[in-house]
């Protein structure tokens, strides 16, 4: 029996077993049956999806960078894993990024391009953080354009973002790099950690995992430790929290959102193990992150994580999304290993059951991403299926040591183990 379960009370874990590895790893392969060739625009880029499968907008549409750069990274551990065609995959995302989403006037990467160039030519912290994801991934497969991408953005993000009077980067400047004053914000934050651990990963370089510690003791270990381990959103340039903003709901989402405390949890015991278990507050940070998530953000009448919470700790947005369960998997599996527990354990069972019941797809593949509060399919906010990152991820971490990302736990063990 794994050491982790001898000391929870609970007989064994989920993780550990042959059954729910192959159930897990099936559905790793749904979703990468879904998105492998369903979203792959011949124009370049990637179509996000209806429910259906279908291209949401089939004649130039849209693209964001932050789709092409998960679909990289993905798509990396696809091939990693051995699954045909996804090495085709990672090129197609590659080529786009560094030929279409780089701007090469001024560097930098744009926020949203279509067939005829830059439709929102913004600079974003949140699209170069899965740039550099992506770059990072891709490094590890082997890509040819993988080292220049890295050392391009990795520059960007240390001569353009990167402030460090506050040890966090900026949120938003214009294509030319005039800023865009008033905000910061902890998601683009957030998905730098996770892209700055994947780069330390890649490369052995210690700066990239110094940042990562630095923004996490700004956002958790202050300002959610000083929120009763809620994950403070919105801030000023200084770093004061903004209880009051309102913005995009899909990326700055009011109020708080417990997906992001899980999402934390995780990060930061990864970041705990990376860093050589030095920082004694990342474990009680990521127990206290997941406590909260499951206490004040699970809904105890019809099951699922709300979007987001008012100062109160009141549900605001009711809505249930996929990201936040996946989140809450990884999180739960993190925690039962490094922090075993009854409620670890059977908090991981209980996501894990919900998203059985409710969130697959059983006739169209995929994952439904959005639900009402009574469960029932929806795209107030989420239109399709746009998305495979989270879902695939919340599928495999399981299946692996709670020690790193995914990328460079398959490439040094060929892949999971069913046997648990």
């Amino acid at each position: 029996m794994p050491e982790t379960a001898k000391h929870a009370g609970l007989a064994y874990r989920w993780a550990d077993r042959p059954y729910h590895r192959k159930w897990l790893l099936d559905r790793a392969d749904e979703l990468f049956d879904l998105f492998q060739f369903a979203s792959i625009n011949p124009k370049g880029g990637f179509f996000d999806l209806k429910r259906d499968g279908t291209p949401l907008v089939a004649a130039n549409p849209v693209r964001g960078i932050h789709t092409a750069a998960r679909m990289v990274h993905c798509f990396a551990i696809g091939d990693l894993l051995g699954r045909p065609g996804s090495a085709d995959v990672v090129d197609h995302g590659m080529q786009f990024l560094w030929n279409r989403h780089r701007d090469r006037k001024h560097g930098g990467y744009f926020w949203q391009v279509d067939d005829n160039g830059p439709v929102d030519a913004s600079k974003q912290g949140y699209g170069h953080a899965f740039v550099l994801l992506a770059a990072s991934s891709a490094k590890i497969v082997g890509h040819p354009l993988a080292e220049a991408m890295l050392d391009d953005v990795s520059e960007i993000l240390e001569t353009r973002f990167w402030e460090d009077a506050h040890g966090a980067i900026a949120e938003e400047f214009s294509a030319d790099w005039s800023p865009v004053r008033g905000y910061r914000g902890q998601n683009s934050n957030m998905h730098l950690t996770e892209a700055l651990m994947a780069a330390f990963e890649a490369t052995g370089e210690r700066h990239y995992l110094d940042k990562a510690e630095r923004i996490a003791d700004l956002v958790i270990r202050r300002r959610a430790g000083e929120c009763d381990w809620r994950v403070p959103e919105h801030f000023d340039e200084n770093w004061r929290l903004d209880r009051d903003y309102r913005g995009n709901e899909m990326f700055r989402p009011s109020g708080t959102t417990p997906g992001h405390w899980l999402e934390w949890a995780r990060l930061a015991l990864q970041l705990w193990v990376l860093g050589g278990k030095r920082h004694d507050w990342m474990p009680e940070a990521a127990r206290g992150l997941f406590f909260q998530s499951m206490s004040l953000g699970w809904d105890r009448t019809h099951g699922g994580f709300f979007y987001t919470l008012d100062w109160e700790n009141a549900p605001a947005r009711r809505s249930k999304l996929w990201w936040p369960l996946c989140e809450g998997a990884g999180a739960a599996h993190y925690l039962a290993e490094h922090l075993p527990s009854d409620f670890h354990e059977e908090s991981y069972r209980r996501i894990w059951s919900f998203i059985a019941r409710h969130s697959l797809d059983r006739t169209n593949g995929g994952w439904f991403e959005e639900l009402t509060e009574e469960l029932v399919p929806a795209t107030t906010l989420f239109p399709g299926k746009g998305d495979i990152y989270h879902a695939l991820q919340a599928c495999l971490i399981p299946l692996f040591p709670a020690t790193a990302s995914l990328t460079r736990l398959i490439s040094e063990t060929g892949g999971p183990v069913l046997e648990g």
